[in-house]
C-alpha cells in the first residue's frame, strides 16, 4: 500500500516499551513514512562500556499520514494510542519534526531534554545545523540547542559551537501611525494650558 497526498500530518504514536523498532518498520512495510530519531548512547557495565543506539523520544515514534486512514495505524502490533487531547489525535508541527530530523542527520553529538525550555530564540547560522532554531542552553561544558515537541512536552538537546550561534531579531508588530494620530486627537489634553469644557463646568458649578 502507498501513502501519499498533499494533506498528510505528522503525528506522535505511543508505542509499548521497547517496541520502537518493531513498529518503526511495520508503518513503513505498510507504506506509511515513519520517523524514528534515534541517539547514540554510552552505557557503562560493570566490566565494559557499550555504545548502543536509543530512541531520543523513549516510547514514541512520528508517522505522517491522514488522520482518516488511521486506523490501519491503530491497528499496528506495539501501537498504544495517537497522540492528541482526549480521544482526538493532534497533528505534529511539522517545523518541529523536521527541525529534529535536521539535528539526527548532522551528527552532532545529542540528547534527550526532559521538558521543554523558555528563553531567547537563537538559530544556527552555519554548518549541518544551519537555519535550525531553538533556545540555547549551556551544560557539561559546551552549548547546546534545546529542539522542542510542545504536543509531546519534551525535547532533545544538541551540541553546538558558540560559533554558529546567533540571536533571532524579535519580529516588530506592525502599527497602524495614522490611527494612533486619530486616536490622541480625540484624547482630552489635560497637559494642556486649556482644561476640558467638562472640567471647567464643574468649577463653574461649585463656584456658584
Amino acid at each position: 500500500m502507498s501513502i501519499s497526498g498533499s494533506e498528510l500530518s505528522w503525528f506522535a504514536i505511543r508505542v509499548k516499551s521497547r517496541c520502537e523498532r518493531v513498529v518503526s518498520d511495520a508503518l513503513r512495510h505498510k507504506g506509511y513514512e515513519e520517523f524514528l530519531p534515534l541517539y547514540w548512547s554510552r552505557r557503562r557495565w560493570s566490566d565494559r562500556v557499550k555504545v548502543m543506539q536509543l530512541p531520543l523520544f523513549s516510547g514514541y515514534l512520528f508517522c505522517r499520514f491522514a488522520l482518516a486512514d488511521r486506523v490501519p495505524i491503530l491497528a499496528t502490533p506495539g501501537v498504544v494510542l495517537i497522540v492528541g487531547q482526549g480521544r482526538t489525535p493532534l497533528p505534529i508541527d511539522a517545523n518541529e519534526v523536521n527541525a529534529v530530523r535536521v539535528a539526527v542527520n548532522s551528527g552532532h553529538r545529542m540528547e534527550p531534554w526532559p521538558q521543554l525550555e523558555v528563553g531567547r530564540t537563537v538559530r544556527i547560522e552555519e554548518g549541518s545545523l544551519r537555519g535550525v532554531e531553538g533556545v540555547l542552553l549551556r551544560f557539561k561544558g559546551a552549548s547546546h540547542l534545546i529542539l522542542g515537541v510542545q504536543l509531546l512536552q519534551r525535547a532533545v538537546a544538541v551540541e553546538v559551537p558558540d560559533k554558529w550561534v546567533v540571536p533571532c531579531k524579535p519580529t516588530m508588530p506592525i502599527v497602524n501611525t495614522s490611527e494612533i494620530v486619530r486616536s490622541n486627537e480625540r484624547q482630552p489634553q489635560f497637559g494642556s494650558d486649556r482644561a476640558p469644557t467638562s472640567v471647567l463646568f464643574a468649577r463653574r458649578k461649585f463656584a456658584s
